[in-house]
Order: structure tokens, then C-alpha cells, then sequence
């Protein structure tokens, strides 16, 4: 047995992620939900090596009819999404002008889920800076949603001459669970709690957090777009690298850096949105506080040198999702400025 190969078996053992998953292949693509998106977006791999590994991301790049404006937006998927998920926003910007590109980010969706790696928001930023660069997209707009708000916060921060605009739609990591008083999770801990993920509890915490307690039929696409990813073959992996990013989240705030951002910053809020991880390990008049967005948003705000504030008080955490014709209505506008 080789030396790599113990060492997989044995951090397979202490994890409780199973060995067959890890002595097999480095990495696992999986297209998820997207592949309904191929026929009229067709999804590329831009191949990369990070950290000792040759990964690939899966991303779509939408050309808009004739010349465009010129401009290009790039989408940040958030940690329960996929690129996918963006598809009416990529149809409006298209319609606009824009050219649109929209990356699934390493460990999610179409692209390679590593079997070990480590996470962190920079090196996110660094393997999206190195997809924009061969593309020749120089000063793109950033719209992150959720996880990809923190992301593009991240790039922001890391290669400020090179982003023109940041647009964060419902960023988590608006507050700092950890010094909030929300106690550390292991990855092992997590990946406990991952290992149960179903459609069922996904709809269900999406419908509570996300939604205010509503559903449409319309976000079932979405939830079975995630839960066939726990679910299909290479669904322990799948789970770890959740659990890796959700230990990313929550110990790498990007909150307390806002004041050094230096692009134009346009924050879209949903206020019935209550999402903070990690809030059901905090005593209750801790988790009680948390995942106030009508008061983050507006503490964000402040604290972002030259940022707007764009409410959605009858919105919840994807008003892209949930409210499309609004959303898009306060977004182009604010996009030509």
C-alpha cells in the first residue's frame, strides 16, 4: 500500500468519511442541477493546478447579442447554490449587454470536489482571478450571493484594481458568529451533521431561514439540484467538502475589514432573511440576535466607504429567486452608473 494511500485510509478513519471515497480518484466533477442550463448556456472547464492538485472549474460565460455594452459581470454562487441558480439574473444582464460569467467554485457543483484541501476565501479569489485573467476580463462587475458575497469580498479586498463594482445580494458574513458568542463546530462535527443532509431538511431550514416560513414551488428545482449531490455517487464527498467550507465561513469574517474596501459597493438585502450558521449551537438569546439583515444591512452600509443600500423588506435571503422582476428592476440601473 502506498505511503499516500495509508494516509488517506487513516485521516478517512479519524474523520469518519469513508475510505473507498477517499482512495479513489483525486477529485470528482459533478454537473448537480445544472445540466438543464447546458442547452442554452453551455458549461466550460478551465483547468487549473492548486495546491499539488490539477482541479478543474466548471463556469458558464454568456455572450450577449452583437458588440454589448462592453462590460462583464461575474456571478458568485452561494454555499447552497450553484451557478445555476443565477440563471434569470444571466438572462436579464445577456438581454442588457452584459457578458456574464458564472463559476462553480472548487468543492461545489461542476467542479472538482478535492479529496483534500484547504479552504479559505483567498484561495477561492485567487483561483477566480486566475479563471478571469486567460478569459481577458480585466474589471469585471462582482455579484455575490450568500457565501459568494463573503467570497467577492475576499477579491475585492485581495485584487482591488481589478474588481469595477461589487454588488453583494444577502452576503452572510455581515457579523461574526464566533465572536458573537456561537461556540466552534469541528469539520468532523459538521461533517456529522452533513451526512444527513435530504431534500426534506434542506427545504425545510430554507423555508424557515430563507423564505420567512413561505415556500413556492418554483425553489424545489433548486433544493433537488443540492440534494442530488449528497445523493449521487459521489455524495460523500460532496458532504466534506460542505463541511470544510462551512468551517471556512465561519472562521474567516470578512466583516471587519468593510471600511478597506475602495470599489463602488451596491448591497441588495432581503429582510426576512435570517440566515447566520452556526446559530442553532448558540444559546438562545445569542442565536435570538442573529441574522438581523434589515440591521446588518444597514451596519454594513455605514461601514463600506462608498456603498448603497438597496431593502427588499418582503424579501427573504435569494430575492433574485424569490422576486426575479424587482430584484433585476433595482440591480440594472444601478449596474449602468
Amino acid at each position: 500500500m502506498s505511503r499516500s494511500l495509508t494516509f488517506a485510509l487513516s485521516l478517512a478513519a479519524l474523520s469518519g468519511v469513508s475510505a473507498a471515497a477517499f482512495a479513489s480518484n483525486a477529485t470528482s466533477p459533478d454537473r448537480g442541477g445544472q445540466q438543464g442550463l447546458d442547452a442554452a448556456y453551455p458549461s466550460q472547464t478551465h483547468a487549473l493546478s492548486s495546491q499539488g492538485q490539477a482541479l478543474s472549474m466548471a463556469y458558464l460565460d454568456v455572450q450577449p447579442a452583437g458588440t454589448g455594452n462592453g462590460r462583464t459581470a461575474v456571478l458568485l454562487h452561494g454555499k447552497n447554490f450553484c451557478a445555476a441558480t443565477w440563471e434569470d439574473t444571466i438572462a436579464v444582464l445577456v438581454a442588457d449587454g452584459w457578458r456574464v460569467i458564472a463559476p462553480d467554485q472548487v468543492g461545489f457543483c461542476g467542479s472538482s470536489k478535492p479529496r483534500g484541501y484547504q479552504f479559505s476565501f483567498a484561495q477561492l479569489a485567487a483561483n477566480t482571478h486566475g479563471l478571469l485573467q486567460p478569459l481577458g476580463v480585466e474589471r469585471p462587475v462582482l455579484i455575490g450571493h450568500s457565501m459568494g458575497g463573503m467570497l467577492a469580498t475576499r477579491y475585492a479586498l485581495q485584487y482591488p484594481d481589478a474588481v469595477a463594482q461589487l454588488v453583494l445580494v444577502n452576503p452572510i458574513g455581515l457579523e461574526d458568529w464566533q465572536a458573537e458568542g456561537v461556540p466552534y463546530a469541528t469539520v468532523d462535527q459538521l461533517m456529522e451533521d452533513e451526512r444527513r443532509t435530504s431534500a426534506e431538511r434542506i427545504r425545510a431550514y430554507q423555508r424557515k431561514v430563507y423564505y420567512d416560513g413561505r415556500w413556492d414551488p418554483r425553489y424545489d428545482r433548486w433544493v433537488e439540484m443540492l440534494a442530488g449531490l449528497y445523493a449521487g455517487p459521489d455524495g460523500e464527498i460532496v458532504a466534506w467538502n460542505q463541511a470544510q467550507t462551512s468551517e471556512m465561513v465561519f472562521t474567516q469574517p470578512v466583516v471587519h475589514e468593510f471600511a478597506k474596501l475602495r470599489v463602488p459597493t451596491l448591497l441588495m438585502i432581503g429582510g426576512k432573511d435570517r440566515t447566520a450558521p452556526g446559530a442553532h449551537r448558540a444559546p438562545p438569546p445569542i442565536a435570538a440576535r442573529l441574522g438581523d439583515y434589515p440591521v446588518l444591512g444597514r451596519r454594513a452600509a455605514q461601514a463600506i466607504p462608498d456603498a448603497e443600500l438597496v431593502e427588499f423588506p418582503a424579501l427573504g435571503h435569494a430575492p433574485q429567486v424569490e422576486a426575479p422582476a424587482p430584484f433585476h428592476a433595482a440591480l440594472l440601473p444601478r449596474l449602468a452608473r
